[in-house]
């Protein structure tokens, strides 16, 4: 196990030297057993990224309090029960319904949960997210604007998975164009959006095959699993 606690945390090292300072790193864990979290953990890594909430669930009940775990999956509204008590982070917020659920549990667990707003920017049927349109309708929505238990902190968007990296910029690229925008409005125009329960501080783009074009296009947090922890899983 020595061999793999190494590579584990050589890579750490290596991607987080590459990182420019303002970018922040989810080292996303699916699938991975408790073991190499730990050993992540052990190099210094604290945010870790879960597609599904039982696993995440799992997980967070073996490992160090002091862990910042964030749903990157696709949620629905009768999951979110589960992981509101101890959620740092959801990046796949894509519909007014799921806010307001995640708002319900927010308040039973006397907490304010942070949120991204998943913006659709690839060529893919098989991702999810808002279009910017309704994105903007979400934000501007007197029922959005009366939640108090959670908080909008940005956008996460997911590229096309294709080797054309041009593609890939330009996806990533009109994300960035759309974070500045609304960050914009919700600054400049307080009746626009509710600055109450909003604050853009966060970009959530790029993962292991794309994050270092994410980046120049304006992430502020990658999504980096395979680069971590290895494409196969651990042996448990």
């Amino acid at each position: 196990m020595l061999y793999r606690k190494m590579n584990i945390h050589q890579n750490l090292e290596r991607i987080k030297l590459a990182l420019p300072e303002n970018v922040t790193l989810v080292a996303i864990s699916k699938t991975k057993p408790v073991e190499a979290i730990q050993e992540a953990y052990n190099s210094g890594q604290r945010i870790f990224g879960e597609n599904k909430v039982q696993e995440m669930c799992d997980k967070q009940l073996l490992l160090p309090t002091d862990i910042q775990w964030h749903i990157v999956g696709h949620l629905q509204s009768n999951k979110v029960k589960y992981i509101a008590p101890f959620v740092s982070l959801i990046h796949s917020v894509d519909s007014l319904k799921l806010l307001h659920e995640i708002n319900k549990q927010a308040a039973k667990n006397n907490r304010i949960i942070d949120c991204l707003l998943q913006i659709y920017i690839a060529q893919e049927e098989t991702k999810f997210g808002l279009n910017f349109k309704e994105a903007e309708q979400l934000l501007s929505s007197s029922a959005f604007q009366e939640l108090k238990n959670i908080r909008i902190v940005g956008l996460m968007g997911m590229a096309s998975n294709t080797d054309n990296t041009e593609q890939i910029r330009k996806e990533f690229r009109s994300l960035k164009n759309f974070f500045d925008k609304i960050k914009t409005q919700d600054t400049t125009l307080n009746t626009k959006y509710s600055i109450l329960n909003t604050k853009y501080t966060i970009l959530s783009m790029g993962m292991s095959s794309d994050y270092n074009i994410a980046i120049e296009e304006g992430s502020t947090m990658v999504r980096i699993g395979s680069s971590v922890f290895g494409e196969r899983d651990y042996a448990h």
